[in-house]
């Protein structure tokens, strides 16, 4: 008699439907069959990759069988970390997470890896019928985004993308406000995102590769490059060939819930400006930075800037409209009123704190319930994924092109050069997958 395993895996290949599993069989506390639980696989074991994996284990129908990380010194680390959390190490460890792929006993991918592995690793889960959870961007060009929400419908993947706000209650509460029309019509959405990422950096030269590192399989599909500590591991984030900086780093979660509230995902104009003023020694991507993003009859705003930190105000969305204004962060919301001869215009909302189990929790569960019932409409599915990702990769065109650039939904109108940015550039033996 086959295991719910094997029945979950012909039914994504299938494109079938199961019937959604009670809740007493998969609450906190409860014993789980074996054959109904869930084997996870995690590749990049660094930073949010393992955050996401301890969500995951928080759920006692789920194990993890393998580890991967391309870095000797984070997967002794994690191996020990699970072994502390689990009584046991992890079946499998790898340093090629084709290994990790290709094991039958992995049901879900949680892929932590730099944004310019996310393409091939998702896509060739999705081909062998695993479900995937992948950290925010999607991907790492608008080319690579409409191939992984492609590959995602093709194959019937359950895909979630790490934007846990879209689980998160009070932001769906802020959506709801916004969509109600009391704030009247909106005019433009400031979001912005003010991070220190790190203590000013000073330059360092290039330098042998640490033993136990696979740099070659860590830099994959980017161009080959001398070994650097500022473009490895955290920092990575700095630099085109890897990542989008700050714009798709937090440009996924805050520009996502303004077209999500606005209901719209095709600008017609991009205009950005920005310069290095916080690591100018290191990196390519600007650390301060402002886009405006142009729609029939309002705007979107970001502004971002890395090595500065405004406290409790570091990050959020300002939903401005002719009656209030509402703000939004990850702590709560709340609505301003606007004043028009001394009188207000709507009624003030006090803020409304965040509240429930935590949108990265949440975001898990709502990932786990679609495994079981194989429901592909996550709360952030590779489609929804994408769209934000594509949204911030427009930004980060504008820039580096330095001019306004018209968008048609599809290429841009008035550069040619603007759009071979659009597509990635593969290192051999890597190429970009067919869809």
């Amino acid at each position: 008699m086959g295991t719910r395993r094997d029945f979950l895996h012909q039914a994504a290949i299938l494109g079938i439907g199961t019937m959604a599993f009670s809740r007493s069989s998969y609450g906190m506390g409860h014993s789980v069959a074996p054959s109904d639980r869930i084997h996870v696989g995690l590749i990049g074991c660094n930073g949010m990759g393992w955050t996401d994996l301890n969500c995951f284990l928080d759920h006692p129908e789920v194990d993890c069988v393998a580890l991967c990380d391309v870095d000797d010194k984070p997967l002794d680390q994690r191996m020990s970390d699970f072994e502390r959390k689990r009584g046991k190490k992890p079946a499998h460890r790898y340093k090629d997470w084709r290994k990790l792929i290709n094991n039958k006993d992995v049901d879900v991918v949680i892929i932590g890896t730099p944004d310019h592995w996310h393409c091939l690793q998702m896509i060739s889960a999705c081909e062998t019928g695993k479900d995937v959870y992948c950290e925010a961007p999607i991907g790492n060009s608008v080319e690579e985004c409409n191939l992984m929400a492609k590959a995602a419908q093709r194959y019937n993947n359950v895909v979630q993308v790490g934007q846990w706000q879209r689980s998160d209650p009070h932001w769906q509460d802020a959506v709801n406000f916004i969509q109600s029309g009391k704030l009247g019509k909106i005019h433009t959405i400031r979001t912005f995102a003010y991070q220190d990422w790190c203590p000013s950096t000073p330059f360092i030269a290039d330098d042998l590769i640490p033993p136990g590192v696979d740099y070659d399989m860590w830099l994959g599909p980017a161009l080959k490059r001398p070994f650097n500590r500022n473009r490895f591991h955290y920092t990575f984030r700095r630099c085109w060939d890897y990542a989008g900086g700050l714009m798709t780093d937090w440009g996924t979660h805050l520009l996502d819930f303004a077209l999500y509230a606005m209901a719209v995902h095709t600008p017609h104009k991009i205009a950005t400006s920005g310069e290095r003023y916080g690591y100018p020694d290191i990196g390519q991507t600007p650390d301060l930075m402002q886009t405006v993003y142009t729609f029939d009859d309002f705007t979107i705003l970001w502004d971002h800037a890395a090595g500065i930190d405004n406290g409790n105000c570091n990050h959020g969305l300002s939903f401005i409209g002719e009656n209030g204004t509402l703000i939004l962060n990850r702590n709560g919301w709340k609505v301003l009123p606007r004043k028009t001869n001394g009188r207000e215009c709507m009624e003030t909302v006090p803020f409304n704190k965040q509240y429930g189990a935590g949108g990265l929790n949440l975001h898990i569960k709502n990932h786990l319930d679609c495994i079981k019932s194989r429901n592909r409409n996550t709360h952030a599915s590779a489609e929804t994924g994408a769209h934000a990702a594509i949204f911030s990769h427009l930004g980060n065109i504008a820039y580096r092109r330095g001019k306004e650039l018209i968008w048609n939904g599809t290429k841009f109108t008035n550069d040619n050069e603007a759009n071979q940015y659009l597509a990635s550039v593969y290192r051999s033996p890597w190429a970009l997958p067919s869809v």
